[in-house]
């Protein structure tokens, strides 16, 4: 049994179960004590699971507040992140961006640029950005239930249609190891096709979002190009996703450069 096949076993059996034992595994998969370890230890480092004594359990998910709470949420590092990722946008450029309070505040800070098009499912960020100097397409779909956006298969659907410079997410979680997560899996949907229609991706998460893990994963490390954050993100924090290949981009950076 290959490798891959084991893997898909263990977590049939902890989403059954929510725990299992190395010995049960070694037992059912035919397999030694140390392939299981081996096994769980590649699990554990894309996040689908956490060893424990004995076995391993599924990871407790990084619970979510509503829409319209997390709006206040951590204003000022939104506000530094949005400015920052702002800088990154260059004229006549076609970018992509999904739906979130990050999000919503980065596109005020695009209202302030011209000569660009932006395709979203956001109600909150096509509203922002309607106006002559600029060309906004909002994407049809299903009504998410708390977030006000476009989702399902009509919007992914319509996402394929398109190629774009730079998609721009903001998951509620990013770690150097096990890459960047999202709590609800329309959302981390919509955020990878997304990805996959552009040539760039750059995150934008806040400090108290660096080093977690969610419920669905939508990309590995090593596939953000750039990771936007807000100055009180520490040197430590940072220079784990740099050894990951991600480019940081950080309100001193901007300052330093202009």
């Amino acid at each position: 049994m290959w490798a891959k096949e084991r893997h898909q076993r263990i977590l049939s059996m902890l989403a059954a179960n929510r725990q299992v034992s190395a010995n049960d595994l070694a037992e059912i998969l035919n397999v030694s004590r140390e392939t299981v370890r081996r096994d769980l230890v590649d699990l554990e480092g894309t996040g689908q699971v956490n060893r424990v004594h004995g076995g391993a359990v599924l990871p407790e998910p990084r619970s979510e507040q509503p829409f319209r709470q997390r709006m206040t949420a951590q204003l000022r590092a939104k506000s530094e992140i949005a400015r920052r990722a702002a800088a990154l946008v260059q004229p006549g450029q076609t970018i992509l961006v999904d739906a979130g309070t990050t999000t919503g505040i980065f596109a005020r800070e695009l209202a302030k640029l011209s000569g660009i098009s932006v395709i979203t499912n956001s109600l909150d960020v096509a509203t922002t950005l309607q106006g002559a100097d600029r060309k906004v397409l909002l994407l049809g779909g299903r009504m998410a239930a708390d977030v006000p956006a476009t989702v399902g298969e009509l919007t992914l659907s319509e996402i394929r249609r398109f190629h774009a410079d730079v998609c721009f997410s903001a998951p509620v979680a990013v770690h150097p190891a096990k890459g960047a997560f999202f709590y609800d899996l329309q959302e981390a949907e919509i955020a990878s096709a997304m990805s996959a229609q552009a040539q760039r991706l750059i995150l934008l998460t806040d400090h108290s979002k660096l080093g977690e893990t969610s419920r669905v994963r939508s990309w590995e490390a090593r596939e953000i190009d750039v990771l936007v954050t807000n100055k009180a993100a520490t040197p430590e924090q940072l220079e784990t996703f740099r050894r990951a290949g991600a480019q940081i981009a950080t309100p001193e950076d901007h300052r330093r450069s202009a």
